[in-house]
């Protein structure tokens, strides 16, 4: 497994070495602006000399309701500073969820933009904190909210708190794919971890430019995406939001992007797209690394067939491993695999009784490490269960090779049990996602009398070739599955539910079914 050095011990430290060494080193491309080391340590100070006026204490709880800006990287390094703990917030939740995350992990400070000014007010953030900083411009007249440039501008003064590895850095909100979302409790150690452990295996230096265009409240892009290139001075080019697509790939070949960090959606897009020869010829990028939900075999093949130069590399992780846990190295990459731990994690495949299991066996995912969690909040219960001696339980299920390559095979909670058969979804959804015509699938299964449940198929057909002929797909599933693996059903849709990394929600499609159910009295 291996033990990992750490460099620094907290986010702020980390930004003032570099800061105070490679003042004129670019950190930040936003839009036409460049934002250097020294000058984001200057706002940074400023911003966190703010916070210490308002009687921000270490321990305290700061949310972020921002979109992708420099402003929230100053925001977490600022909070850093002052010893307080981030709480990162979904921008896509209501104002009842936003109600509920607020409340739940007791934050005191709001950081939010100016775009979701309806959904703060509606969720009841003016009770609950007791000041907002707004991004975007917002002037309210009130003693209870300041703008970016009036808490800069305020040029306030603080010493650095100290914090140590063991401190509490980040708070995740899982997504809540059961119940309330829980919040993980991750130290700077766990999240470090991260970053360390990927710049070992990538060869990540000084000399990279990252893209984040991804939303930076997700766990993937908040730890490998941000803190991972400002850990070793690296330049991050912030893209405001997924749309317009063209954006992405015109500011990837004017910043010199090396490496590029998306997710399935992005990847299949970028993998049908017509991009002009100028951009496949002067384009810098070494590394692809795909997270937050599974790759499609078709999409991996056309990729690496389309960027030759380049290493496209699925990983595997979540919140409550800081997130990431095992990826395909350069020197080695496995169809269908996430790759092997991580340095310094180690994986285990175990059964109902954490007893390991041979190699090539389905078990549930258990992993170890500095990665793992310190619990999760106000949830002692909750975190007896997943954490046992160390060793964090993932409810992912999946088996290992010989050479230790992990193989996902489905969540615990979407095993199908048909006639007292193990039916996993993701098994039948890579056979329809590579059928024509076909964009994305889900399979969830659904309560019956004679079996128990079967599965049945939700797809959203392929905007170029789309819809797929279902007699054909039929065919084509008999041909390379099993029979009590074929849907019971095929329902295609406009767009499958998903969440802000495009992973599909199918706690959402079981809902709509159910209620599809009730409404005709089945």
């Amino acid at each position: 497994m291996g033990t990992l050095h750490y460099r620094y011990n907290n986010f702020y430290e980390m930004l003032r070495d570099h800061g105070v060494r490679h003042p004129r080193r670019k950190a930040l491309f936003v839009g036409n602006e460049t934002i250097r080391y020294g000058e984001l340590l200057r706002r940074v100070d400023a911003l966190a000399g703010y916070l210490h006026y308002l009687g921000v204490e270490p321990g305290e709880r700061v949310a972020l309701f921002l979109r992708n800006s420099w402003e929230f990287v100053a925001a977490v390094m600022a909070i850093s500073k002052v010893g307080a703990i981030t709480v990162p917030i979904n921008t896509f939740l209501k104002a009842e969820e936003l109600h509920y995350i607020l409340q739940d992990s007791g934050t005191t400070v709001l950081f939010a933009s100016a775009l979701y000014e309806k959904v703060v007010h509606d969720s009841g953030a003016g009770e609950l904190v007791r000041h907002t900083i707004w991004e975007g411009g917002l002037r309210l007249a009130n003693e209870a909210n300041a703008t970016f440039e009036e808490a800069l501008a305020a040029a306030f003064t603080c010493k650095p708190v100290m914090r140590t590895l063991d401190d509490l850095a980040v708070f995740f909100y899982t997504s809540g794919t059961t119940g309330k979302p829980k919040g993980a409790m991750l130290s700077y150690k766990n999240i470090l971890s991260n970053a360390e452990s990927a710049s070992q295996l990538f060869h990540i230096t000084a000399k990279d430019r990252t893209i984040v265009f991804l939303p930076m409240f997700h766990a993937f892009t908040f730890s490998v995406g941000l803190i991972l290139p400002l850990y070793v001075g690296a330049s991050i080019v912030i893209i405001p939001s997924l749309r317009p697509f063209g954006n992405i790939f015109k500011q990837t070949l004017l910043k010199g992007v090396t490496v590029f960090f998306g997710v399935p959606d992005v990847y299949n897009a970028l993998a049908k797209a017509k991009l002009p020869w100028y951009f496949m010829l002067f384009n810098r990028i070494r590394i692809f690394v795909s997270g937050a939900a599974p790759l499609q075999t078709k999409t991996l093949k056309a990729m690496s067939e389309k960027f030759r130069r380049a290493k496209m590399l699925e990983g595997y992780g979540l919140s409550e491993s800081s997130p990431a846990v095992c990826i395909n190295p350069l020197h080695k990459q496995k169809e269908r695999s996430v790759g092997p731990a991580m340095p310094g994690y180690a994986v285990k495949i175990v059964d109902e009784n954490m007893v390991e299991l041979p190699r090539g066996e389905v078990g549930e995912i258990i992993l170890y490490g500095d990665n793992v969690m310190q619990g999760y909040l106000n949830r002692p219960e909750a975190t007896e269960e997943t954490i046992i001696n160390g060793w964090l339980r993932t409810g992912d299920m999946g088996y290992m090779d010989e050479e230790g390559y992990l193989f996902i095979v489905d969540r615990k909670k979407d095993l199908i049990i048909s006639k007292g058969i193990n039916i996993y979804p993701r098994e039948i959804e890579e056979v329809i996602d590579s059928f024509p015509g076909v964009g994305v699938s889900a399979v969830i299964g659904v309560p019956d009398e004679k079996s128990g449940e079967v599965p049945v198929a939700y797809i959203e057909p392929d905007e170029e070739q789309g819809p797929p002929d279902l007699t054909r797909l039929k065919a084509h599933l008999r041909e390379h599955l099993a029979n009590y693996k074929i849907p019971k059903a095929f329902h295609l849709v406009d767009e499958l539910p998903k969440n802000a990394t495009g992973k599909v929600l199918k706690r959402a499609l079981k809902e709509r079914l159910l209620a599809e159910n009730e409404q005709s009295g089945e």
